[in-house]
């Protein structure tokens, strides 16, 4: 290796052993990631220490981890006792959504091997839609326990888990006898990246604080057999078949879950019903 006799060694011999571009090692320079050790000020080049190798290969390994610029940089600028703290908290943080990444990745690439199949047979991959099930029903009316807010694409799975235990919550404690599963009231008349209306409700037989009277009536309603993010292809077929049918949704649209995903892992085994309110136009 050519390096001068004091340690260190030129940008590009840094890079090369590091595997990142002097490109970027300036950048990492000028957010303040890791600096040259020198920088000759006659001619402008760089010079890394052979000690910031391993600074180098930390944060590499840290970038491999998917872990933002920010992130690393917090970390790399923590003393050693606090970084093992913090570092143990934000790697297992991670581990739990990459694992959640490759379960939606799993489930994609079962969903195309069933696409795969389908072309192969000359059928078209939406013609499931044709076979999910829609019945008329008449719903009895409900005293639910709610929790309305307003939640963007993004905060949709922690609210779900968040709002529903907190339900779930004060019904144990004050007591309250349960009637129902779970279920979702969607208010939106269209979808808002900035914030959708949503009520979390859950059905209790007392009439107190924050409960309401749902009301009953006709609904269209079908069943989903599996991942949530189905959802979209049940509500399709769910508008087309009201409006072939000469009917209009007169209330917000609800989904009602039988299944608990935290007490049952396989999500092809997950059952959601929904439900359009109606009536004849």
């Amino acid at each position: 290796m050519k390096g001068r006799s004091d340690g260190v060694i030129s940008i590009g011999e840094f890079s090369k052993i590091c595997g990142v571009s002097t490109k970027t090692l300036r950048y990492y320079s000028e957010i303040g990631l890791i600096h040259p050790e020198e920088i000759n000020e006659e001619n402008g080049y760089r010079y890394y220490s052979i000690k910031q190798l391993k600074k180098m290969l930390f944060i590499n390994r840290l970038k491999s981890y998917q872990l933002s610029l920010e992130e690393i940089k917090t970390l790399v600028m923590m003393e050693e006792h606090e970084q093992e703290e913090k570092l143990y908290g934000v790697l297992r943080q991670k581990k739990r959504e990459l694992q959640e990444r490759m379960k939606a990745y799993d489930f994609t690439v079962k969903q195309i091997n069933h696409d795969l199949l389908h072309i192969k047979k000359g059928v078209s991959i939406m013609s499931y839609l044709d076979d999910i099930p829609i019945k008329l029903v008449e719903t009895k009316q409900q005293t639910i326990l709610t929790r309305r807010q307003l939640l963007t694409g993004e905060d949709y799975k922690e609210g779900y888990h968040h709002f529903f235990q907190t339900l779930y919550e004060k019904i144990a404690k004050e007591q309250y006898t349960l009637l129902g599963k779970p279920m979702t009231i969607y208010h939106s008349a269209e979808y808002d990246p900035l914030g959708n209306d949503t009520e979390f409700a859950i059905p209790i037989k007392e009439s107190v604080k924050k409960t309401r009277d749902f009301p009953g009536g006709l609904c269209a309603k079908s069943v989903l057999k599996g991942a949530y993010n189905e959802l979209s292809a049940i509500y399709a077929n769910l508008l087309e078949w009201v409006k072939k049918e000469g009917y209009e949704l007169v209330d917000s649209p609800y989904e009602i879950y039988i299944t608990d995903p935290n007490q049952e892992q396989h999500t092809e085994d997950w059952l959601t019903e929904v439900y359009f309110p109606i009536k004849k136009k």
